[in-house]
């Protein structure tokens, strides 16, 4: 990533996995976590997002004809080491359930923590997509989590 710093504000060079990049504008600011809200989105098999609940769009501050057919990576932080997001895969891919606190990217360039839940989601055996609920974290665990994500780097 590259960084071109104007104080809060800075354009950073976002890589995904997939060869595709993009630059984003990064606002050091934090969105609330709402109180009572769930999150929740589901994705084909390679992450393609099909279903965004009021509550994703309104945290993303995308609307959701701009998140249907996109790649949840939109979202991706670049404070989030892609270790983070390799594990993840690796856990969901396997058919099992992944649980982990993660920095989301919105829109405006702010960001907002969750903690998330990820599910596969297998239809007459076959995996047809993936579910993420995600709900309000604690602060000690965003704290916790900073300072791993740090070290990942």
């Amino acid at each position: 990533m590259s960084e071109q710093d104007t104080g809060s504000v800075s354009d950073v060079l976002i890589k995904y996995y997939d060869g595709t990049e993009r630059t984003a504008t990064i606002v050091d600011e934090e969105v609330p976590y709402p109180d009572g809200k769930l999150i929740v989105s589901r994705t084909d098999p390679q992450g393609i997002i099909t279903h965004a609940n009021q509550a994703f769009v309104d945290m993303s501050a995308y609307t959701r004809e701009e998140l249907i057919g996109t790649n949840h990576y939109i979202l991706r932080h670049p404070d989030m080491p892609a270790v983070a997001f390799q594990g993840l895969w690796e856990t969901i891919e396997s058919g099992k359930k992944w649980q982990g606190y993660v920095k989301n990217l919105r829109k405006d360039g702010k960001y907002y923590w969750v903690k998330a839940t990820v599910i596969p989601n297998i239809r007459n055996g076959k995996l047809v997509g993936y579910t993420s609920v995600r709900r309000k974290p604690s602060r000690s665990k965003i704290r916790e989590s900073e300072a791993l994500y740090e070290t990942l780097k």
